[in-house]
């Protein structure tokens, strides 16, 4: 159905799309202010800032004010926008809004990217008439992330809006009345959300700034960006990068219909530190004498060849956290039976019988967008908080929002926020939990179980067992759990579209056999089921289709064997296998090669450090937890910064030890993808992640640079006078330059930044997305549907796990900071979440005498952790929460027993 709008006494014919007039008229290119509507979190229409006029008809000659932003589109609707009326009430709108605000734009951080600056010019307010003293206010303290100048404030309601009710945090508000509003906490100290960051992006004005960022600023004009990828999950958040002086200095959300949409989680925005590390290997090393000393890039390769002469095997381990290119690269050179996807046992069988259910049971795998489209969801044994934040805010719009088919029978759209909610009012969507310990998603749940692995394996068997009885049933399974296995499986049973979201936190396969049992029956009785199963790290999917041997069966191979070349990418093994077991292995090697971008603890048994690049400074794809393949895109050339540096892509330096002899660098990203859809069948859709270094428009490469970048000749005139020519991107379809194609568009995913003519801040976005006046082909998603058979059922069930005297259980509970294995590396915040604790049930803790905070030692065969106790209702008897991966606790120790005398009270 097409409308007629008419804009300024112009015919616009509209696709209906429940859109306001504010954003429909955004979308077709007028200049309208707006603060407190964001199309994430509706419209409420209290800064009174979008004013146009409408008419009621073609010969109504006053017509009367509204809001954009509280207006629907009808067919054959009149409006004016650049009318004398409503202009000047813009204008006096923001010039209300501006008498409190300080004029201190040359040393506030958001200048140059500050949406009050652009509505402030658009409306072309420019002198003050406010002739009395402004209000002042105290700053608090919000923790590291964050910093707070409340006196920049126009009490635009966005914050508040987005953390207390989008976001759902309960630590932060507003506070006061009348022209004497405050936000912020009730008392000083870190926002506890996960997603506060935020705030940064959604504040219009600089009353929230990015303060990791700070110590290396610069202005937006003067940043030179890059579409990437977030590396600290399997979700794979799309985010622009930004870099000046070579160090990255910025980490925005970049759209993605499909993905992250408008927000990120706070480790995906600060937490990629390690990028700046001065202590970082930017130079070959090579161990003599047990100290690390440099060595030339020639003799380096020289002893490297002659060793592969020497020894007559070269294995090879890889890294989940290293690109789909590296790790098929590494694979290449060493053969198929010599190369481990450097998981654990435990992980690479989860990993693969995540593949094989997902390949195999044709089940919908939901984006972060579709997630909150349904209406039962059930999350079985992962703490998505903290493993998947992203995951975890789509859950709880997914919870929020019964009113998807409510608002299709009264007509209420979908942006009308206040009436949406009025409608709905406490009403919620079913959600159910089942993990170790109480999660931050309880507050929400419907229900939440806490057990053992093996407990919460057997009720969701049960579960399985009540919607299909070719599930097999469970013997002995405690009376409550029946009734509520079968509360749930009725739930599920009158669901519209059930999601069931589990994982490999526990690294449990009988539990990833339950789900796909309940996936299946599900999927039986109703084809909207969804099923999200949630690898590791950023690249576990990709490194699970590229296939290898687990880490474990190749650390045999050359426990014994010393004439076998070991060569390691990206991977830290101190992170994933015991102290002394990797100690026994490498005591006495000498032929390990070394490929990374940080000095690990893994580093002392290197004989050779090959200085690998960051995401930031390489070009590759990884794959997702949908089977999603993303590329990212090198920000700068590292090269060009100091030219005594030889960081390199990992691949690259793979590809150099494959022909040592070749003096030419002529390798491309190209190549190399190119290598990897025509060997391996399943990357055959990897080329589809990005155009190639070829593509350009009329003729010109893309830009990475705002057109105003400054200072280019300048930057390294304290070393040489001379100005060095910018660096030659032969490896992606963008410029290392200001120089080069550039046009907002929503069609091409891998925009470098945000702007448009007018609109510095990033909320120029909102002016592309959702046009109105054709349909948008969705984008495609790249999925690897490698097989459509149906999976088996699985019939073996766990019996219930029984506790051990003076013996207690490990399980592994993780945090957003530091359980994964870089932001360790990001030294700035360590002192914030370096706390770690061991959590005990009550009852434990009074038989061992433990009080909370108490500081307790492990000692475990040679791990030794001081740990901080922290007592828990939820965590059954005989069971401890250790931080596996943090603190010297490997992750080998999930599952694991101890006796209680390897702990004592410090």
């Amino acid at each position: 159905m097409t409308i007629n709008l008419y804009i300024d006494k112009k015919k616009y014919k509209i696709k209906k799309k429940n859109n306001n007039l504010l954003q429909i008229c955004l979308s077709l290119g007028f200049n309208i202010p707006y603060f407190c509507w964001h199309p994430a979190m509706g419209s409420v229409g209290s800064c009174r800032q979008c004013a146009i006029k409408k008419y009621k008809n073609y010969e109504d000659k006053n017509g009367q004010i509204v809001m954009a932003c509280m207006t629907s589109l009808t067919d054959n609707t009149f409006i004016t926008i650049n009318d004398k009326e409503s202009k000047n009430f813009r204008k006096f709108i923001i010039e209300l809004l501006m008498t409190n605000h300080p004029h201190d734009c040359p040393i506030c951080e958001e200048g140059g990217n500050c949406h009050l600056q652009d509505m402030t010019v658009i409306t072309k307010h420019k002198s003050r008439r406010y002739n009395f003293k402004k209000r002042t206010y105290y700053n608090q303290y919000l923790g590291p992330f964050i910093s707070h100048e409340m006196n920049r404030c126009i009490t635009c309601y966005r914050c508040v809006r987005y953390y207390k009710e989008y976001a759902q945090g309960n630590d932060f508000g507003v506070f006061g009345i009348s022209n004497n509003i405050y936000f912020g906490r009730t008392k000083e100290g870190m926002l506890k959300n996960e997603f506060s960051g935020n705030l940064i992006e959604i504040c219009p004005t600089g009353v929230f700034t990015d303060k990791i960022n700070s110590n290396n600023y610069a202005r937006k004009w003067d940043t030179q960006f890059s579409p990437s990828i977030c590396q600290q999950c399997s979700v794979g958040c799309n985010i622009s990068i930004g870099e000046r002086y070579g160090k990255l200095i910025k980490v925005d959300n970049r759209y993605n219909n499909e993905i992250n949409n408008y927000f990120l989680c706070d480790k995906g925005r600060f937490g990629h530190g390690y990028v700046n590390n001065d202590k970082r290997p930017k130079y070959i090393f090579i161990k003599k004498k047990n100290k690390l000393t440099k060595i030339e890039k020639s003799k380096a390769l020289n002893i490297i060849k002659n060793m592969m002469i020497k020894y007559n095997k070269i294995m090879g381990i890889g890294s989940t956290r290293a690109s789909v290119e590296s790790n098929f690269a590494l694979k290449t050179l060493v053969g198929k039976k010599n190369f481990s996807t450097g998981m654990t046992e435990k992980e690479e069988k989860t990993n693969k019988l995540i593949l094989k259910i997902l390949c195999n049971s044709n089940i919908n795998i939901p984006s972060l967008k579709n997630i909150e489209k349904y209406d039962v969801i059930c999350i079985f044994g992962e703490d998505i908080t903290q493993t998947s934040p992203c995951i975890a805010l789509a859950v709880r719009q997914a919870i929020k929002n019964t009113m998807n088919n409510l608002s299709k029978k009264i007509n209420v759209e979908e942006w009308h926020n206040i009436a949406r909610s009025n409608i709905k009012q406490n009403k919620t969507n079913d959600l159910f939990i089942t993990c170790i310990n109480k999660t931050k998603l309880d507050d929400i749940s419907k229900w939440s179980y806490y057990g053992s692995t093996e407990d919460q394996t057997r009720l969701i068997f049960a579960i399985a067992n009540k919607l299909n009885k070719n599930s097999p049933p469970v013997i002995n399974l405690d009376i409550k759990l029946i009734k509520q296995s079968s509360y749930i499986a009725n739930k599920l049973i009158y669901a519209k579209k059930p999601l069931i979201i589990s994982g490999n936190q526990l690294r449990s396969i009988k539990m990833i056999q339950a789900v796909s049992n309940l996936i299946k029956a599900l999927k039986i009785m109703n084809s909207n089921t969804g099923a999200i199963l949630l690898p590791s790290d950023v690249n576990s999917m990709g490194v699970s289709l590229i296939g290898g041997i687990p880490l474990n069966k190749i650390l045999k191979k050359i426990k014994n064997n010393n004439k076998i070349i070991l060569i390691i990418l990206e991977n830290d093994l101190y992170y994933r296998l015991s102290k002394k077991n990797i100690n026994n292995i490498f005591k006495k090697k000498d032929n390990i090669i070394l490929i990374d971008h940080q000095f690990t603890k893994f580093t002392k048994h290197a004989k050779i450090i090959l200085p690998a690049t960051t995401f930031a400074e390489s070009t590759g794809t990884v794959i997702n937890y949908e089977g999603r393949n993303q590329r990212f895109f090198k920000l700068f050339e590292p090269k060009f910064y100091d030219s005594n540096n030889i960081m390199k892509e990992s691949w690259k330096w793979i590809k150099k030890l494959k022909n040592i002899s070749n003096k030419k660098n002529n390798l491309k990203t190209d190549d190399i993808i190119n290598e990897c859809y025509k060997k391996t069948i399943q990357l055959k859709y990897i080329k589809n992640a990005a155009p190639s270094s070829l593509f350009k428009i009329h003729g010109q490469k893309l830009a990475r640079a705002p057109q105003r970048y400054s200072g280019r000749t300048a930057l390294q005139t304290n070393l040489n006078i001379h100005e060095k020519s910018q660096p030659k991107d032969k490896d992606t379809m963008f410029n290392f330059s200001m120089e080069g194609y550039y046009k907002l568009n929503i069609k091409n995913l891998q925009t470098p930044f945000i702007w448009s003519p007018g609109w510095n801040s990033n909320q120029a976005l909102y002016k592309i997305i959702k046009k109105p006046l054709k349909n948008k082909k969705k984008p495609k998603n790249y999925l690897y549907f490698l097989k459509t058979k149906n999976i088996n059922w699985f019939n073996k069930i766990p019996e219930r796990d029984t506790k051990i005297k003076n013996k207690l259980k490990i399980y592994p509970y993780y945090k957003i900071w530091g359980s994964e294995e870089l932001t360790k590396y990001f030294t700035k915040i360590n002192k914030y979440i370096n706390k770690t604790y061991i959590i005990f049930n009550i009852y434990d803790a009074n038989k061992l005498k433990l009080n909370n905070g108490d500081l307790v030692e492990l000692n475990y065969h040679d791990i030794y952790s001081n740990l901080i106790v922290k007592l828990s209702t939820y965590i059954k008897k005989g069971y401890i929460g250790l931080p596996l991966g943090k603190a010297a606790l490997p992750l080998s120790l999930n599952h694991k027993r101890i006796n209680i005398n390897d702990l004592r009270k410090i």
